[in-house]
């Protein structure tokens, strides 16, 4: 096979070789890992009664400001009615303005409030400080490695979204 890539050593265990025991350890890390990333926003967030749910909208209305209803339902792969539920709350809490679209009046655009801006900065903070934490300690190999198992892990539609919201803050 030419397109084989050879056998790259980590800690004496072959990357193409992984054991079942190897793999479930490093599933095991990303439920930690997620927990970990995840604690600071959610007591952020309990404050004021939101979810993670909550905080995903915030993120991506904020990478993608004008960002419609569809988009954000696309990327974040749930349905109509939870995200319905989730704009709502956030709508009337203040946080998120939702306009109507000038070419077409039946999309609606959302953009965030200074004060939707001021909440996302604290919840992002938060991430900022753990993953540059991580991150240093890792050391800079280990953070491109780390880049490309994620990306690695994300379906081909996913992988695409990803880059194209990479590639338009960039």
């Amino acid at each position: 096979m030419s397109d084989a890539r050879p056998a790259q050593s980590f800690g004496g265990e072959s990357l193409l070789f992984l054991t079942d025991e190897q793999l479930r350890q490093g599933i095991e890390a990303m439920f930690f890992a997620y927990r970990g990333f995840t604690a600071d926003p959610d007591r952020i967030l309990a404050e004021m009664a939101y979810g993670r749910a909550h905080h995903r909208a915030i993120h991506f209305i904020n990478r993608a400001p004008g960002t419609t209803v569809n988009n954000l339902l696309a990327i974040l792969g749930v349905t109509k009615q939870s995200l319905n539920r989730v704009l709502r709350t956030l709508i009337a809490d203040g946080l998120v303005e939702s306009r109507v679209g000038t070419q077409d009046k039946r999309e609606r655009h959302l953009f965030l409030t200074p004060e939707g801006a001021a909440l996302e900065s604290k919840l992002s903070d938060a991430q900022r400080v753990r993953m540059r934490s991580a991150y240093k300690e890792a050391g800079p190999e280990a953070v491109a490695g780390f880049r490309q198992v994620l990306e690695a892990m994300m379906d081909r539609e996913m992988r695409r979204t990803y880059a194209n919201l990479r590639d338009s803050t960039t």
